[in-house]
């Protein structure tokens, strides 16, 4: 699934081929998965940003005396396998035409979902009202998730709840935790773990950013950038999809569980799980 390091490298490549233009009409065949559409036809685009995995366009009115009031926003979620491409193609499920050309949303498994609601409300959908602060971003401040972190349970799950921090899916979950030496199911966080693992999110989340995303094995559906090109993260994966190999750090083979029903990939020596005591005070 497209976590935030694979959605802002989307976001960063088609807001120069969005922004400025005006959406002409919104083509699908699935209104129940892509709600609202028709409210974006003759919409400006006055630009594209992000909310944990949230794609956002930010559209205006088209006449003179725009009012802010009357914005709206379309909001994309990619699922596991969603990607906006230049061609159309087999798995096409979303056509986005502009006065510019046409944007294809491409979605083999059909999780993606589309809608667009009036500018920042949100009611309907709760994980984004609900998300925690972005891992890049100043809003996100060592010493309250610290305080979040010190009555957390399992932390790979509390991790992937959004509430602490947004954007971390469970590719960057395994890779934050390794960073940081903490089992995934580790309760309880110490100041100081939590404090390691707050510099580990914002690095793992940094690089991997900057390499535009993961992209893992040649299937169909597995993420491209709009134009086909891939992420390059997945060359500096030390936990993720490494299960039996040896670790970066210590040399033990890694190893795979299933925590809160997600595959997690861990060391066993650098990442020991400490039992905590429900009285302990971290």
């Amino acid at each position: 699934m497209p976590e935030l390091p694979e959605v802002e490298t989307t976001r960063r490549k088609i807001e120069p081929l969005l922004s400025g233009r005006t959406i002409l009409e919104v083509v699908h065949d699935a209104p129940h998965r892509y709600r609202d559409t028709h409210r974006a036809a003759g919409r400006l685009v006055k630009g594209l940003s992000r909310r944990g995995k949230y794609l956002l366009l930010h559209l205006a009115e088209q006449s003179a005396a725009q009012d802010e009031a009357h914005d709206l926003e379309l909001l994309v979620h990619l699922g596991m396998t969603g990607g906006f491409r230049l061609e159309q193609g087999q798995h096409t499920r979303v056509t986005l035409r502009t006065d510019g050309g046409e944007l294809y949303f491409d979605d083999p498994r059909r999780f993606g979902k589309m809608a667009v609601v009036p500018a920042g409300q949100y009611a309907g959908h709760p994980t984004l009202l609900a998300m925690g602060p972005e891992p890049l971003s100043d809003d996100f401040r060592e010493e309250a998730f610290a305080r979040l972190a010190a009555t957390c349970g399992p932390v790979k799950p509390w991790l992937l709840s959004q509430k602490p921090v947004s954007g971390v899916g469970n590719i960057y979950a395994d890779e934050s935790l390794w960073a940081a030496q903490l089992h995934p199911a580790q309760t309880r966080l110490t100041r100081e773990e939590a404090g390691r693992l707050y510099h580990a999110v914002r690095e793992v989340m940094g690089h991997a950013v900057a390499a535009g995303g993961s992209s893992l094995g040649d299937g169909v559906g597995n993420y491209r950038q709009h134009d086909g090109q891939s992420g390059g993260y997945q060359t500096q994966h030390h936990a993720y999809g490494r299960a039996g190999q040896p670790c970066d750090r210590c040399g033990a083979p890694i190893e795979k569980t299933v925590l809160g029903g997600r595959g997690t990939h861990f060391c066993p020596v650098c990442q020991p799980l400490h039992p905590r005591a429900r009285q302990e005070t971290p």
